[in-house]
């Protein structure tokens, strides 16, 4: 069962997605309420992630300087110095500009991990990498605001969101997958139901996917004259990143897994971190929330193209 739904995975987030977009366009007021339920579910979904990976490896992992050096230079070198390129040559309003910033400077540290497992990559090493992918950003960030935005948008890289993020979406899980694993070694039944946990990283995605459709279509329709100045700049992003993530693979000579790894890090950016950042500014600057979560729903379908495209066309397993 597990196996025909990973193989299928694409088509179910694509029909929750469908299906999440008609029902926040159809009843809006029924759709809203859906959004609290977004976190507890993202936590429900790496802790049923965590304990498929064996964790004991995660310090072998994290021990890959080659795949470090990889993933931060490809986080927090080329994707910087590709979005300065995009500033130059695109003209964006300041409340745009902001939002698309805040989005693609800064690598996702929750879901990242449930796509790379899914989409066929070293799990472990994305587990290794989160904790630094997180504190590098927590300490890049301002200082990339500042030298995209001015002096003034130092302060409004906050540490507490991702403070929060880190703790709740990140070590809780992690921690209760630690237990879990430790527990199924010595118990028989605790072994079985971590079998059972491999059943729900997919239904529970599809979940996630829907929720986010449903509770955020009708404030991206709301702006839709300034989604038009985006979108394709995060679809060029998303391509970017692969070829990115395939170029780093193949310069430091990784592993297939790791090579796919890189791809769905670079991909994928902290999008529901920075959402509270963004909603913290004055209403003038509102583009900027609606910019960020137009982002997210663009990364939902780049991802179901990642999982079909990366494992089979962009980074096969060599025969």
């Amino acid at each position: 069962m597990r196996d025909q739904m990973e193989r299928h995975q694409s088509w179910l987030y694509l029909l929750f997605i469908g299906l999440g977009l008609a029902l926040g366009i159809a009843t809006p007021n029924t759709a809203r309420p859906l959004e609290p339920l977004l976190w507890p579910l993202l936590g429900t979904l790496l802790y049923a992630t965590f304990t498929q990976i064996p964790l004991l490896h995660i310090s072998r992992s994290i021990k890959d300087k080659r795949f470090m050096t990889a993933l931060m230079i490809g986080n927090f070198v080329a994707i910087p110095a590709f979005l300065a390129l995009i500033v130059m040559w695109i003209p964006l309003s300041p409340a745009v500009l902001a939002g698309m910033l805040l989005v693609l400077l800064v690598p996702c540290t929750d879901w990242f991990i449930t796509f790379t497992h899914i989409g066929k990559g070293d799990t472990a090493k994305a587990v290794a990498a989160t904790p630094l992918l997180l504190l590098v950003q927590m300490i890049a960030l301002p200082a990339y605001l500042w030298l995209f935005l001015g002096r003034e948008w130092f302060q409004l890289a906050l540490s507490k969101p991702l403070l929060s993020a880190f703790f709740g979406l990140i070590l809780l899980p992690l921690v209760l997958a630690w237990l879990t694993g430790h527990i199924a070694q010595r118990h028989p039944i605790a072994k079985r139901a971590v079998q059972y946990l491999g059943l729900l990283p997919v239904p529970l995605l599809a979940l996630v996917v829907f929720i986010i459709a449903a509770s955020q279509i009708n404030t991206v329709i709301g702006l839709s004259s300034v989604l038009l100045q985006v979108v394709f700049i995060f679809i060029g992003f998303l391509t970017f990143a692969a070829l990115l993530g395939k170029g780093l693979g193949r310069l430091f000579r990784l592993p297939i897994a790791s090579a796919r790894t890189l791809v769905f890090s670079f991909g994928t950016r902290n999008s529901f971190v920075m959402l509270p950042i963004a909603l913290s500014l004055p209403n003038a600057w509102q583009a900027a929330v609606v910019v960020i979560v137009f982002q997210s729903l663009v990364e939902l379908f780049g991802m179901v193209a990642y999982l079909r495209w990366v494992p089979s066309k962009l980074l096969p397993d060599t025969k």
